[in-house]
């Protein structure tokens, strides 16, 4: 899929809250300045966050639960996480139970951490687009919007 413009990335995370349950994991990578912070804010804004979220790139994880959005979210940057064990002290495997998590840069943990998520890689192109490439999980296939 390519995503020409930061509007259309606010958009795909629209399009995604439509799909999204308590439970999920949608794991986003790409370089810095990709639009996985972009992706987040629709599908937050979908979800009913009126003001704009802000990154979570200092407070590592940034919560947020009814009534600012219809269930718990969890939006995690994992960019300043050197050790995944710090994982734990993150309460991530908790959240998983009743909130959506949405993770920047999952690549810090093992994949095997998030073999459940679906996985949305950008990547940027020199004329300002980007590419995006999904690996779909099993629990996800009978929703992912682009299959």
């Amino acid at each position: 899929m390519r995503l020409s413009s930061p509007e259309d990335s606010l958009m795909l995370g629209t399009r995604l809250a439509a799909l999204v349950r308590p439970g999920d994991v949608i794991a986003l990578s790409g370089p810095l300045g990709a639009g996985k912070t972009s992706i987040a804010r629709g599908l937050l804004a979908a979800l009913g966050l009126e003001e704009e979220a802000p990154s979570p790139s200092f407070a590592i994880v940034q919560p947020y639960d009814p009534p600012d959005v219809r269930f718990p979210v969890l939006h995690v940057d994992l960019y300043r996480i050197e050790d995944p064990e710090e994982a734990e002290e993150l309460g991530l495997d908790d959240a998983r139970d009743d909130s959506l998590l949405i993770v920047e840069w999952p690549e810090r943990f093992a994949d095997a951490y998030w073999r459940d998520a679906l996985w949305l890689s950008l990547e940027p192109m020199p004329d300002g687009a980007r590419v995006l490439t999904a690996k779909v999980p099993a629990a996800w296939r009978d929703r992912w919007l682009l299959t």
